[in-house]
């Protein structure tokens, strides 16, 4: 039995404001059930010997941080319309 019911999308589409035909209900509720069903999955992995993260980048895996000299501000700025002062010039769109 799924655990996303037609109501349910039914629902929280009343809820949002959303105007959703029949056909888009049934859609949303198998593809959510099947978000459930891979949480669920997730949820039944035996993580004990693994060691918590504060997020993903923190694996170690991010090259060095080295200083280089690669003139991209000098050839940005060379195929711009209107540089001045080492920036970008552009129209006004905003009264001020």
């Amino acid at each position: 039995m799924p655990r996303v019911t037609i109501e349910t999308v039914e629902h929280v589409a009343r809820l949002a404001r959303l105007s959703l035909t029949r056909e888009e209900c049934l859609t949303f509720a198998r593809q959510l059930d099947q978000v459930l069903d891979h949480a669920a999955s997730i949820e039944g992995l035996d993580l004990a010997e693994v060691e918590p993260m504060s997020h993903a980048g923190a694996s170690g895996a991010l090259r060095a941080d080295t200083a280089r000299d690669a003139h991209v501000e000098r050839e940005a700025l060379a195929a711009a319309p209107d540089a001045s002062d080492r920036l970008f010039r552009v129209p006004r769109i905003l009264p001020g």
